[in-house]
């Protein structure tokens, strides 16, 4: 059963080479454990997700620059979360703050086609159904 994810939750981008922890604002204010529960909504770059060290993606502008640069030789460049749209699919049994709460099942796409994805939930006890 998917787990629910609270502020601290540890994620992983496909394409970034370190992961980054969830940061999850207090504006539902619903804790679980100990920490404030997430929901779909947070989602923000550079707000709910953080950077996660480089990225590789061909797509990211940044990276396509810096390969054609370099003559094609692959050149990884800051990763710049673009995560523009919620989590998917969430938990649609539980809402919080009027949106579906956020399972660690769910994943994030990023607009330079990486997929954000929940690697500790960060709680141990609380399941969703």
């Amino acid at each position: 059963m998917p787990q629910q994810v609270v502020m601290g939750a540890m994620l992983q981008c496909s394409f970034g080479m370190t992961p980054s922890a969830l940061v999850v604002l207090p504006v539902n204010r619903v804790r679980c454990e100990g920490s404030i529960a997430a929901n779909i909504m947070d989602h923000e770059p550079l707000v709910n997700i953080m950077p996660f060290g480089m990225c590789t993606s061909e797509a990211n502008p940044e990276v396509a620059a810096a390969t054609a640069a370099a003559l094609g030789t692959p050149r990884p460049m800051p990763c710049v979360p673009a995560t523009l749209t919620p989590w998917v699919p969430g938990a649609v049994t539980v809402l919080l703050g009027n949106q579906p709460s956020l399972d660690n099942v769910s994943k994030c796409l990023c607009n330079w086609g990486g997929v954000v994805t929940i690697a500790d939930p960060a709680t141990c006890e609380t399941q969703i159904p």
